[in-house]
């Protein structure tokens, strides 16, 4: 499982390699200064070695950041409803905090997947998500390289002196960001002698043709697949004065729609709803793009009217460095919260558009068939999530309880009846709860593997132990429960009014307390725990006295054999059911986080 002390590891090879590359080509640097000419190979070096601290000072960022506001991207991402700018604000807010639309739009993709959300609504929030991710690009538009070192030891001594983890994602979220200046200063310094080599400025020129800009950005970005990397390389750029700002802002738009590879890729393999998401994303993105393209001069006029202007005593290119990256960065924003502004009303007939170009085809019989022994909710996308990802675990918990309430709603027909061609229907049912605790499991197992805060790990091990629970209570019910029907038929037996309506009685009590289970596991609602444990006294105790009542009734009357089998096949009864009960229990204090919640070993 990747931890805090395994970034620290990666951390320290990253210093040591560095450290190292600087003792032996300083001298090479120290000489080139010196000279007119360029050292392309010590010029690369420090561009690729930037970029790569870039980058995974953006990676590390991310990471943290997705650890630290998990939770609370759960609770927004799990209240969104239909109305399109509250989806806009989500998708904003979300992307905001993790710095990255790509980990929205990969959100949203497994969200269309699993059902949880419509296309309109997709759509909302992949408008959203373009929007919250211009704040990366207005964060390294400051100058702010020189404090750079400055964070990195900061967050470095939270990392390591750090008492609880939630302090050390906080030190490597800084780090981060640390290494994303430093980064960027080790690429302007780098492309400082840039400025005067004459062919680089006249491959530049044709930067000024914006669709040469817009195509170069979005094969890079489709690359590295980050567009808040290629933002920030562009402002590097022009923080050098080696870009204009109709050059930069073609390149922001081209990154826009380099961007949406991330989601087309997340879409791949997946049902055709993924896939109309991915599609959504990226017509939103070109059309956008194809509008503003013929309106570049204009918006650069407006950002610089709206952006802070340099001092008066600079000039030509160092005017340049100092006014572009904002700029940049300012027209990076309004471009688009313009499109969102543009395209929102319409974002019904985008979803009727991609509808047609993607549809969905119905399902065959043996497809739904098969689909209901597979997995709903659980997507691989949402692993770096971890709390989205036991999120979506949560739901797909609830799915395997809900085929388990339905064998168990199947129990009165079945075994206080003995009718044996149900007995089929809850052993099929079973297969499906033993496919999905299989899935459910692994799926766990992934999730067990990432960097997990001490609470995100508590509630995978309790999802853990409840899918064990459900799953014992599909066993007693598939093994133990048609064994009594199967009984009951051979030796045809059946039941009076009054011990009929008492089992009925017992088992719609049984049945209640593992509907509030469900209820609890699934929206950790505390309340419907303890009403499970609340039931405990009605339960066992009375169907304790009700077999110690009959009990006496049989050694005070004569009974016959027919009467006597009855009774047996009663008390058999009711003992799985005060199992099915106990199982439900011990979900209820797993929600409670008390004592005795814990998974029994498979019944078999």
């Amino acid at each position: 499982m990747h931890s805090v002390k395994t970034y620290k590891q990666h951390l320290l090879l990253l210093v040591m390699g560095l450290a190292f590359g600087l003792f032996v080509f300083e001298p090479a640097f120290a000489a080139s200064k010196g000279s007119k000419e360029i050292n392309w190979f010590e010029m690369s070096m420090a561009l690729l070695g930037g970029l790569a601290i870039f980058l995974y000072g953006m990676e590390l960022m991310t990471d943290s950041l997705k650890v630290l506001a998990g939770d609370r991207m759960k609770m927004i991402l799990e209240k969104l409803t239909g109305n399109r700018i509250a989806g806009v604000i989500t998708g904003a807010g979300v992307t905001a905090v993790v710095q990255s639309s790509s980990v929205t739009t990969v959100i949203v993709v497994g969200f269309v997947t699993a059902g949880l959300m419509n296309l309109s609504q997709a759509i909302g929030v992949i408008f959203g998500a373009n929007i919250g991710t211009t704040i990366t690009a207005q964060i390294v538009a400051f100058k702010i390289t020189k404090y750079a070192l400055l964070m990195v030891a900061c967050g470095f001594g939270m990392m390591m002196m750090g008492r609880n983890e939630k302090i050390k994602h906080w030190g490597m979220m800084l780090l981060g960001l640390g290494m994303v200046f430093f980064g960027m200063g080790v690429m302007s310094d780098a492309m400082k002698p840039l400025r005067s080599y004459q062919p680089f400025l006249d491959l530049m020129t044709t930067m000024e043709n914006p669709l040469v800009g817009i195509l170069i950005a979005a094969a890079f970005t489709g690359l590295i697949q980050s567009s808040s990397a290629t933002t920030g390389i562009v402002i590097v750029m022009a923080t050098e004065g080696l870009v204009t700002l109709p050059a930069g802002i073609a390149l922001a738009f081209g990154a826009n729609i380099g961007t949406c590879v991330t989601a087309i890729l997340a879409a791949i393999g997946k049902p055709r709803r993924a896939v109309q998401a991915a599609m959504a994303h990226l017509l939103f993105n070109v059309f956008g793009v194809i509008i503003w393209f013929f309106f570049i001069p204009y918006l650069a006029d407006f950002v610089v009217w709206l952006s802070p202007a340099a001092d008066a005593s600079l000039t030509g290119q160092a005017r340049l460095a100092e006014e572009a990256p904002r700029q940049i960065a300012n027209a990076h924003t309004v471009f688009n919260v313009a499109n969102t502004i543009l395209f929102l009303p319409f974002a019904g007939a985008i979803a009727k558009l991609v509808e047609k170009l993607v549809p969905v085809k119905e399902l065959t019989f043996e497809e739904k068939a098969i689909a209901k022994f597979q997995p709903r909710y659980l997507d691989d996308g949402m692993l770096d999530t971890p709390p989205l990802a036991l999120s979506m675990v949560r739901r797909e918990t609830r799915r395997m309880g809900e085929v388990v309430e339905e064998m168990l709603a199947d129990v009165p027909a079945t075994v206080f009846t003995g009718d044996l061609d149900k007995v089929a229907e809850m052993r099929d049912k079973d297969e499906q709860v033993d496919a999905l605790y299989g899935a459910i499991n692994s799926y766990l197992t992934k999730v067990s593997r990432r960097d997990l805060m001490e609470g995100t790990a508590n509630e995978a091990m309790m999802l853990t132990t409840t899918t064990t629970e459900i799953e014992n209570i599909g066993d007693i019910i598939e093994i133990h429960m048609t064994h009594l029907a199967q009984m009951c038929s051979v030796n045809q037996i059946t039941f009076n009014e009054e011990n009929l309506k008492s089992l009925e009685f017992y088992h719609g009590r049984v049945q209640k307390a593992f509907s509030s289970a469900m209820v609890a596991i699934e929206h950790d609602r505390r309340a419907a725990a303890q009403m499970v444990l609340d039931m405990e006294k009605e339960i066992i105790e009375g169907m304790d006295e009700l077999v110690r009542k009959n009990q006496r009734k049989f050694l005070h009357e004569e009974t016959s054999a027919q009467e006597m089998a009855a009774f047996t096949l009663q008390t058999d009864i009711m003992e799985n059911l005060k199992r099915i009960y106990e199982h439900s229990k011990r979900i209820g204090k797993l929600v409670l986080k008390q004592e005795g919640g814990t998974a029994l070993a498979t019944i078999s």
